[in-house]
């Protein structure tokens, strides 16, 4: 039997690090902090809106579907922006924070005029400490896991919709591993048969349904991108990360502040100790947060 523990495990983000820049995949996912021993990650505003805005409406499916709409969601939201207000979530500056905080509010009031999927039944992948997660690979030991934002029960078809909450205003790439990552997961850890995927824009209000991929591609795909992500991580170990990680625009300079990409970059700021980042405190993985400076 393969070891979960010596396994390596992929996600969405931490396949998307990789594609970006093989350096950010490493100091983002493996490099610990010789210091606290902690891995380091860097906290925006961007990243802080999606944190609160998803916090409250994914907490809605732990209630019975006509329950939903009786929660005050507005005072939910409030509750959760406090975990990520001020300098923890990001923020540099009270008007910044306002600016983010305000289209948070937005998003909360357009959901409570209409609530779409989030009144009808819905089904959440079993999880215990960690993520929803299944072997990709046995073979190779490798291990796939995520988290879906909203699975709507379709009862006329007995089948699943996805739904992704979108709180960015950028469109989600044709290319992204996203909706494969999802079929594979669902098809793996429950028995009805997805059949529609969507993504809600939330700041708009619009609902983009997707194409579902075929799910031998899906695997074919995300399956190439994750043994490329296993086989530098062996490679790494035979000949070290520094020479296997590398960035493909070249590496960073500390003494010029040049070299690297915008990827990897803030986090080469991070190690190097610049002044350009500032640390801001753990985070709930156990994570050394940092914000970039502007």
């Amino acid at each position: 039997m393969p070891d979960k523990y010596s396994a390596v495990w992929v996600s969405h983000s931490s396949m998307g690090d990789f594609l970006k820049c093989p350096r950010l995949y490493y100091l983002h996912n493996m490099y610990k902090s010789k210091k606290t021993g902690r891995k380091i990650s860097i906290v925006s505003p961007h990243m802080s809106l999606g944190v609160a805005v998803h916090e409250v409406l994914e907490g809605l499916a732990n209630y019975p579907a006509n329950e939903r709409l009786d929660t005050d969601l507005r005072a939910k939201f409030e509750e959760e922006w406090l975990k990520v207000s001020g300098k923890k979530g990001g923020f540099t500056d009270t008007d910044e924070e306002d600016e983010f905080k305000m289209r948070g509010k937005d998003m909360i009031n357009n959901v409570i005029k209409d609530p779409k999927f989030l009144v009808n039944k819905c089904v959440k992948l079993k999880r215990g400490e960690m993520n929803p997660n299944f072997y990709l690979s046995e073979d190779d030991n490798i291990i796939l896991n995520g988290l879906i934002d909203w699975l709507e029960y379709l009862p006329l078809s007995d089948s699943l919709h996805i739904v992704d909450f979108k709180t960015g205003k950028k469109e989600e790439s044709e290319a992204s591993l996203q909706l494969p990552i999802y079929l594979l997961l669902c098809n793996a850890l429950q028995k009805r048969k997805v059949t529609k995927a969507s993504y809600w824009y939330l700041e708009s209000g619009n609902i983009v349904e997707k194409e579902l991929p075929d799910a031998d591609t899906a695997y074919r795909d995300v399956y190439t991108v994750a043994r490329k992500v296993k086989d530098a991580r062996v490679k790494a170990k035979r000949e070290g990360e520094d020479s296997v990680f590398v960035c493909p625009q070249g590496p960073y300079n500390p003494t010029t502040l040049s070299g690297g990409c915008m990827y990897c970059r803030p986090y080469e700021w991070i190690i190097s100790e610049s002044d350009m980042a500032e640390h801001v405190g753990i985070g709930g993985f156990n994570q050394d947060m940092y914000i970039i400076k502007k």
